[in-house]
């Protein structure tokens, strides 16, 4: 780890702690030349490659995850800290099956099926995205799903 004041590569950690999210980890360093201490933060790498549906495969990115999330939950009682943690909890999930590859369908299917619990709105407007919904019919039947009339 470079120190970010003289450059150089020789630190210390002097100090560990758990950060605020649970994949991460927060090291307090110090530089062996000029002595100055400085903060990390060092973060699960995922190399999980998700299989989209054009069959074209991208890195698994929690960013891309939460800002699906964030559009899916806009102006319902989900707040952003509580998209983060969801995010978070289907990151989990994904790593505890121990594959290295998966496809977003099996993604989208995790997502809804914590929506379903949580918001039925946000739920609905993420279906909408992940099962492409041709017509009002597949609409009505996710709608129902949610059970919001019963």
């Amino acid at each position: 780890m470079k120190c970010p004041f003289c450059g150089d590569a020789d630190s210390k950690v002097t100090d560990s702690r758990g950060a605020s999210d649970s994949n991460a980890i927060r090291r307090r360093r110090e530089c062996l030349a000029c002595g100055k201490r400085f903060t990390t933060r060092e973060t699960l790498d995922l190399t999980i490659q998700v299989k989209k549906r054009d069959g074209k495969y991208e890195e698994f990115k929690v960013e891309k995850l939460i800002a699906g999330l964030d559009a899916a939950c806009r102006h319902t009682r989900i707040s952003h800290d509580q998209v983060v943690a969801l995010a978070s909890d289907v990151a989990g999930e994904i790593l505890q099956m121990q594959v290295r590859e998966i496809e977003t369908l099996e993604i989208g299917q995790i997502v809804m099926n914590r929506l379903k619990n949580m918001d039925p709105i946000a739920y609905v407007r993420f279906a909408c995205v992940y099962r492409r919904f041709k017509d009002k019919d597949e609409l009505i039947h996710a709608i129902d799903e949610t059970k919001i009339y019963s």
